[in-house]
């Protein structure tokens, strides 16, 4: 590998597109790129940092996916476990027969209060109740809309923010918690994520990015797109240095047991609105295009947010962009795509 022309590559890339936020290549244990750039709080100039936190938006799901698989481990509930069976929902137009597997891979049909296949501005979106009134996933029951299954349970794929509320809403259930402590301790503590939480917009710890979004040529902040504190279907945040070491850990079989990481890891359902080769499994994204190394992500998209993190398994190569703008992360990931394929890395 030219390590001087791969580096001037992205540097080019990210002085082109005006890139804020990070950028994260590792090969095994070795740094083969990391640089941040841009401003984590635009008004006074702060920088962004190797260390920076940044809201991942729907990146979010992963640790849902993983808390769920938390309790399958202490026998709690099962993927075939029935949702009416873990939790008491005032919903009579939902199946009967949606199961915790349906909510985890987005096959279960429910409608859904922030449907991705209907909204035309992520910028701009609202609810029926405000966002400062979004605190954990309970609250979000309220905004569910009251219309019939999309389609039966397992019939097909369909992205579902409300599916992981639900799943939020089980894990407060069978752990006796609040989810996002329920991640903070099983995972985040639990593996040594120690920058990552559920910060609210309004109390964010030092060194956290701001989400901005563009409007008329200015920038402002995303604090009113946004539930004042993430829960199971996005918000979390993290950093760089925490997903290489999610994805260790994961990997590993620290925080789930190998037979778990191998069904969460296959695919499951094929997503086709994503793209002919795209599909899901248990919380994560899979790429598996012929004559390519297959590839798992997780990836998430929100006002003043964009991220991917995604993993080659077979040369071992990790790819981690996180920006706080909505669009920021896509024009460099797919020249870092590019590169990486002149190299013959991926």
């Amino acid at each position: 590998m030219d390590q001087a022309k791969f580096e001037q590559i992205l540097n080019t890339s990210i002085e082109k597109h005006a890139f804020p936020g990070v950028v994260s290549i590792r090969q095994k244990d070795q740094v083969l790129y990391a640089r941040a750039a841009g401003y984590a709080e635009r008004s006074n100039r702060i920088k962004n940092s190797l260390e920076t936190r940044f809201g991942i938006a729907s990146g979010t799901k992963f640790f849902t996916a993983l808390a769920i698989g938390k309790l399958i481990e202490a026998q709690k509930l099962s993927f075939s476990t029935r949702l009416k069976d873990c939790v008491a929902l005032d919903f009579p137009r939902y199946s009967q027969e949606i199961t915790i597997r349906h909510l985890l891979t987005h096959t279960s049909g429910i409608p859904d209060y922030y449907d991705e296949e209907k909204i035309e501005d992520f910028n701009n979106f609202t609810l029926s109740i405000p966002w400062y009134a979004l605190r954990g996933p309970r609250d979000y029951l309220a905004t569910f809309p009251e219309e019939a299954m999309k389609f039966a349970p397992g019939e097909r794929f369909s992205y579902s923010n409300g599916g992981y509320i639900l799943l939020g809403v089980v894990i407060e259930e069978l752990a006796g918690m609040k989810y996002q402590d329920f991640v903070e301790q099983a995972i985040f503590k639990a593996i040594g994520m120690n920058r990552s939480g559920y910060f609210a917009l309004n109390k964010l710890p030092e060194n956290t990015a701001m989400g901005y979004v563009e409007e008329e040529n200015e920038w402002r902040t995303n604090i009113y797109n946004l539930p004042v504190v993430g829960a199971s279907d996005g918000g979390a945040f993290t950093t760089v240095h925490d997903i290489t070491t999610l994805w260790k850990a994961f990997w590993n079989y620290q925080i789930l047991p190998k037979e778990l990481v191998e069904i969460y890891a296959q695919p499951y359902v094929r997503t086709k609105t994503e793209g002919e080769y795209t599909y899901y499994g248990h919380g994560l994204w899979i790429s598996k295009e012929e004559g390519r190394d297959c590839e798992e992500y997780v990836t998430g998209c929100d006002a003043g947010v964009s991220f991917m993190s995604r993993v080659n398994r077979v040369n071992e190569i990790q790819v981690t962009v996180i920006s706080n703008t909505t669009n920021g992360a896509w024009p460099v990931l797919r020249d870092i795509d590019a590169a990486l394929k002149e190299e013959r890395m991926w």
